[in-house]
């Protein structure tokens, strides 16, 4: 059936023409959008429209159908389809339906209050226009920009383009009050996830944006140490950061300092004593609660009670000193590299895809140092628990 017909690249062009400026319509139109996509991908062209898709359209304007898959839908309204599940065929019935959604959109003026002009409309004006044609579909960090060029906002996403679409299409009320200011765009292509999460934190410190709720705090003042006592038993302690000498967590007050060993007391049935959250010779009023198992009265053996101390620890803190992160790069010639220097971020860097790397020392030569902020290593940490990466663990 395509023996004669002619290549992508030979009508690449047309469709470029074809599209732009308008909306690609289909049904469930993320499908044929991809496989358009992907083929200009193949060519180098980003290709980007905006879209809509007549399933979800169908279903806000002809709820309580039983199938909305294109046969059974026009089937059930009438439609008749020539050459089913040919693209001739499914392509004519596809403008018949919405067609008929049209008519129905301006026929029933109620249907205005049912999200149908959101999927009817772009709701994107030139400035966001512009934006969103400046994004890459990639993986890296954005800075939305004020009239007077100041970084109002700092996001992070595998897809920025997708995410800035996401903040134009919000309802919240900030979300509105930034997209007012809202008048251009930067960005950072990073391909990895991880140097991205890393990077907005960083960059958000710095430049403490007026949307930007969290990871603004760039001053730790309090610490939780832990250390084990004459009695081999693990303890607990809030103190300043200047005077820490184990430090387990960096807080910027000791009021969230003393919420997370809260936490921690609360959920593993640990001694207030040996937190130092009451007086060192006290019983703690936990034990008499029955949520001290009685470390403080000898009634516990402190190895049970260091077990669960120590899920805490491991919890946290690296196993390895120094090592390596390796993740995709920003092309598929080269490879992203994190690396971590005695238990606490460094910083990060790309290396060519056939680069060996022999010494941890040669490993830093690759990447730029970051400033350390001790929530770095809680990104590092929380990132590993959910994505596999390749680790090189030295220990020079």
């Amino acid at each position: 059936m395509v023996a004669d017909a002619p290549r992508f690249h030979e009508i690449a062009s047309k469709i470029i023409d074809l599209t732009k400026g308008r909306i690609f319509v289909a049904h469930n139109v993320n499908f044929d959008y991809g496989f358009i996509k992907e083929e200009f991908a193949s060519l180098g062209y980003k290709f980007k429209r905006e879209t809509l898709c007549t399933v979800r359209l169908s279903r806000k304007l002809m709820p309580g159908k039983q199938s909305y898959s294109l046969g059974r839908l026009c089937e059930s309204i009438g439609i008749e389809i020539e050459s089913r599940h040919r693209a001739e065929g499914d392509a004519l019935a596809t403008a018949k339906l919405f067609n008929l959604l049209l008519d129905l959109k301006s026929s029933n003026p109620q249907y205005r209050n049912q999200g149908v002009d959101e999927l009817m409309t772009t709701r994107i004006d030139k400035i966001k226009q512009y934006i969103l044609n400046k994004l890459p579909e990639t993986c890296g960090v954005y800075y939305f920009l004020n009239k007077d060029q100041e970084i109002v906002y700092i996001g992070k996403s595998i897809n920025m383009y997708n995410r800035a679409l996401s903040h134009f299409n919000s309802k919240e009320n900030k979300g509105k009050k930034m997209l007012n200011d809202l008048m251009n765009v930067d960005f950072i292509e990073t391909g990895s996830e991880l140097i991205a999460l890393l990077h907005e934190s960083e960059e958000i410190k710095k430049h403490k944006p007026l949307y930007n709720r969290m990871r603004k705090a760039d001053i730790y003042t309090h610490t939780i140490d832990y250390y084990t006592d004459e009695n081999s038993i693990i303890n607990f302690k809030i103190g300043l950061l200047e005077d820490s000498e184990n430090p387990l967590l960096c807080f910027t007050s000791h009021s969230s300092a003393r919420e997370t060993l809260e936490r921690w007391v609360d959920n593993n049935e640990l001694c207030l004593r040996y937190c130092h959250l009451t007086k060192d010779t006290s019983i703690c009023f936990n034990h008499q609660l029955k949520k001290c198992r009685g470390i403080c009265v000898d009634e516990e053996d402190h190895l049970m009670y260091n077990k669960r101390a120590n899920k805490i620890i491991e919890e946290i803190i690296f196993r390895n000193k120094n090592f390596i992160l390796i993740d995709k790069g920003k092309n598929s010639d080269e490879k992203s590299i994190v690396v971590v220097e005695d238990g606490h971020y460094y910083g990060s860097g790309y290396i060519d895809q056939t680069s060996t790397l022999y010494s941890f020392n040669e490993c830093k030569e690759y990447v730029k140092k970051s400033i350390f902020y001790p929530d770095s290593d809680l990104l590092i940490r929380g990132f590993l628990k959910k994505n596999n990466l390749k680790m090189i663990v030295f220990n020079d």
